[in-house]
This record gives C-alpha cells, sequence and structure tokens, in this order.
C-alpha cells in the first residue's frame, strides 16, 4: 500500500479565506491518503489565481473537483457514489461543472467522460498547473482531459493553500511519483517516475509554516527514504548525472538534517519509508535532532518471502528484521507503525503464519491492516488470479488485527509513569474538558484542557492507556515552547 490512510477524513470539504473579487466557487473533496490530501491544496492555490472561493456547501458551487484514490475498491466505489450524486444536482444548477482529479483520473477518463457522462472534466495528478486552460474548456461547453504524467512536475513554485489543517500541524511534499514497482500497487501508473523536489523551496516553504505558526510538519512522498536532489530530473537518471552533481547531491538524511537545523523548535515528521531505501544514516540524523519525531512507519506488507517475491518488494523478511534492529539499538524510543496486505494470490497458511510471527517479532505501535483488493493496471491483476477465497482473507485479516491489537497494549502500557513532551492539535473526540495531541512517538494522549490551547507543547504525566490512546495529566510548558 505504501500510503496510510485516515478514514476519518475521507470526503472531507472545507472552506478557505475568501478573497473579495473572486466570483465562482469551488467545492472540492479529497479521498485516499495524505499525498491527494496535499494535492488539493495545491489545486485551491492554483484555482484561486483563477477567480474561485472554496465552499463547503454543495449547493453553491460552480466547480465541483473530487480529487480520487486508487489504492482501494473501497475509495473508488465511494468516489463513483459521490460522481452521481454530483451529476443529479446538475439537473437542478446546469451551469454546474464536475471534476475528477487524482489517480483514478488516468484510468478511468474515458469511462468517465464517453461512456457513462458524469464528469465534465478529468485531470491527473501532474496537471494540475493546466487546470485554467481547462476549465476554459469546460466553460466552453467542451470536455476536458489531461492526464499526461510528467518527469518534471513537482509543485515546488506552488504554496499551497492549507486546506485540512488545524493551524498546526501542515504536510510538505518533497518527492512525487514511485519507481518501486511492487505487483498490488498501481501508484507508479497513476502517478509516475519518481522525482524529487528542489530542497530550497521545501526549506523556504517550511519556514513559510512556521513564520504563520505551524508547530509541526510532515516530510511527504510515496517513498520519502529516496529523495534525491541533484539538480533535478529522475532518480532512475542518477547515475548518468555529472560528477559534479553527484558530488553535490542531496539524499533524503541531507535534507532531514537541513530541515531540522534551519528550523530547530519546529517537529519534523515523515512518511512513507520504504524498507530497502532506508538507511542507517537517516536513522541516526533522527537521533541526533531532538525535533525530529522518534517514529517510523515502515511498511512490510507480508512476513513471508515468497510472497514478499511475489509482491516484488525487493527485500526480504530478513533484511527487514535487520533494519528493524538497527532502528531499535540507534533509536531505543522510536515507535515503528506497519502497513500489511493479507490474502494475497497463491498466499498459503504457511505464508500466513510467517507474518503473524513478523508481528510477534517486531510488536509495532501500531498498523494499517487490509485484505487483498485487486486493482486494475497492476502486475498482480494482470498475472495472478485473486485465489484467496473473501471468507479466508477475512479470518486472516482478524487474526492479524488481533494480535496486532495486543502489541498496541503492550508499547501503549511502555508509556505509564513517563513524563512526555505532547503538541495539543485540538478537542478529544470524546470529551470537551480535553485536549488531544500526539508525542514524539505519534501515540495519541488526552488530558484536562486547564489553561493551555492549540499549538502548545506540553509536558504531560502519562497515568492510563488504552491499546490506542494515553491519558495523562498536564505538569507544565515543554522547554519547546
Amino acid at each position: 500500500m505504501e500510503k496510510t490512510i485516515d478514514e476519518s477524513i475521507q470526503g472531507t470539504s472545507v472552506s478557505t479565506e475568501n478573497k473579495d473579487n473572486n466570483k465562482r466557487k469551488l467545492y472540492i473533496e479529497s479521498y485516499g491518503c495524505a499525498m491527494n490530501f496535499a494535492d488539493s491544496e495545491v489545486v485551491a492555490s492554483i484555482l484561486t489565481k483563477e477567480g474561485f472561493n472554496t465552499t463547503q456547501k454543495l449547493e453553491d458551487a460552480d466547480l465541483v473537483l473530487v480529487n480520487t484514490c486508487s489504492i482501494r475498491d473501497k475509495a473508488e466505489q465511494t468516489v463513483r457514489k459521490r460522481l452521481e450524486k454530483f451529476n443529479a444536482i446538475k439537473k437542478e444548477r446546469p451551469h454546474l461543472k464536475v471534476g475528477v482529479l487524482g489517480c483514478m483520473a488516468e484510468r478511468l477518463k474515458s469511462k468517465f467522460l464517453e461512456e457513462e457522462k458524469i464528469v465534465d472534466m478529468v485531470v491527473g495528478p501532474d496537471a494540475y498547473k493546466d487546470l485554467p486552460n481547462l476549465i476554459q474548456e469546460i466553460d466552453d461547453g467542451k470536455n476536458a482531459v489531461n492526464v499526461i504524467l510528467s518527469k518534471e512536475e513537482t509543485y515546488g513554485d506552488i504554496a499551497p493553500v492549507r486546506l485540512h489543517t488545524n493551524g498546526v500541524n501542515a504536510f510538505v511534499s518533497i518527492t512525487r511519483g514511485c519507481d518501486n514497482m511492487c505487483t498490488f500497487c498501481v501508484v507508479p501508473f497513476t502517478r509516475g517516475r519518481e522525482r524529487s523536489r528542489e530542497p530550497q523551496s521545501i526549506l523556504e516553504e517550511v519556514k513559510d509554516l512556521w513564520d504563520r505558526g505551524y508547530k509541526e510538519i510532515t516530510l511527504l512522498g510515496q517513498n520519502v527514504d529516496s529523495y534525491l536532489w541533484y539538480g533535478g530530473g529522475l532518480r532512475k537518471d542518477f547515475d548518468n548525472a555529472s560528477e559534479m552533481q553527484k558530488a553535490t547531491a542531496v539524499n533524503f538524511a541531507n535534507l532531514l538534517a537541513t530541515v531540522a537545523e534551519a528550523q530547530p523548535k519546529m517537529r519534523i515528521r515523515f512518511s512513507t519509508s520504504n524498507p530497502q531505501d532506508m538507511t542507517l544514516e537517516v536513522i541516526r540524523t533522527m537521533a541526533k535532532y531532538k525535533n525530529i519525531c522518534k517514529h517510523i512507519h515502515l511498511p512490510v506488507q507480508s512476513g513471508s518471502n515468497r510472497i514478499l517475491k511475489e509482491m516484488n518488494r525487493l527485500h526480504t523478511i530478513e533484511e527487514y528484521f535487520i533494519l528493524i534492529d538497527n532502528i531499535r539499538q540507534i533509536l531505543p524510543n522510536c515507535s515503528i507503525s506497519q502497513d500489511m496486505i493479507t490474502g494475497f494470490p497463491t498466499e498459503t497458511e504457511e505464508d500466513h503464519q510467517d507474518t503473524l510471527k513478523a508481528l510477534d517479532y517486531v510488536k509495532y505501535d501500531f498498523g494499517y491492516m487490509y485484505a487483498y483488493s485487486e486493482r486494475p493496471g497492476t502486475m498482480a491483476a494482470r498475472k495472478l488470479e485473486d485465489d484467496i477465497p473473501e471468507k479466508v482473507k477475512q479470518r486472516r485479516l482478524a487474526e492479524i488485527i488481533a494480535l496486532q491489537r495486543g502489541h498496541c497494549q503492550y508499547r501503549s502500557q511502555a508509556h505509564l509513569g513517563k513524563t512526555e513532551e505532547v503538541l495539543i492539535e485540538g478537542t478529544s473526540k470524546k470529551s470537551k474538558n480535553e485536549w488531544m495531541g500526539r508525542n514524539s512517538q505519534s501515540t495519541v494522549v488526552v488530558f484536562p484542557k486547564e489553561n493551555y490551547k492549540i499549538g502548545d507543547f506540553v509536558n504531560v504525566k502519562i497515568e492510563d492507556c488504552t491499546s490506542a490512546t494515553l491519558k495523562g495529566k498536564a505538569v507544565g510548558y515543554s522547554d519547546n515552547n
């Protein structure tokens, strides 16, 4: 999967500050991973300059955009239902235009535009700068499409409008695309080859966020560990770079250190990591800087070497365990989370038991676990039969989730009695009298509000826990305020 999906924010639409001169209304919904939500901010920034203000009221919209995800069938089905609803609304508002953005765009462009006629515009993830031209096309009564994948586009020159944020945390995209051809994943086909964003533009965006009061950023990419800037160009072409380009190249560890030094009070996270690309240099950089959060999301997908090979994961489970051991040694207080797919084609009970053994070896702090869902266009869909019965998939998934839940409880209990720095992100979902924030390990912490406020760094003594949440009492501000 290579990306985590926060179910609580799927399909959210939000409103930004309006500009008086803008006369048209944009309603935008986002689905999928953090990259899609970050892309929606880029789109809003582009269209703000084209005369659009965002709205949360669908009935006020002149243009509806849905930023889509192709990772799981559930997301696609949800998007299709939403498009049908928007299309029905067009009967009451004939001038309303509907567009599909993102990962579903390339694969379903002709189906949505020509066969089902439920959208006016289809725009791929590398074509957002072409939106002004495409909108002019649909204003003229034509269908519009641009799903061309780019080898250069990183949107590094566009300051995103912060749509999906509490004013405390923000995403900063550092790479686009992916070169890892995992057989279950559609990302290389929907987002193209991997390229990295120019470091100075990243530093400028982070500084701007700090100046505007943000306290935490997440450096974002399909595979952040393979970040490599050598003056522009695809990562795969680095071998052909000049000696000067190679000598001055910036890798992920370099970038991480530079950002940490530039903003020493800004909390820094990153996602997602790929096991074969994560280096000891990155782990040592995390250990060196206090403001780099001690959490690594490290997808494993399976504990079986045979299944890992079928998935084209490019690492063995033994190599993965060595990486885990190195993280534990260099960063003993680091939390580790996982992505796991069960029921991949040809998976046997022995393979499943290997996965359970892997979970027991690592004892992850938390995880994202899924039953395999065949995605059209992937290598697995082309070459492997989806031969595991749904009943078996669900039974294996239930066993994985049950084991992971126990490990979550085990890891949570290790925090009891400790005093930990928490960044307040908002009010607890369960009590308006409590704040919710996260510690460095990305574990949710709740505690009584008292006189603290959103954006404060607070030391909290952990007194109780569930498998997913730490509970405690604030004992004062941390020295990071």
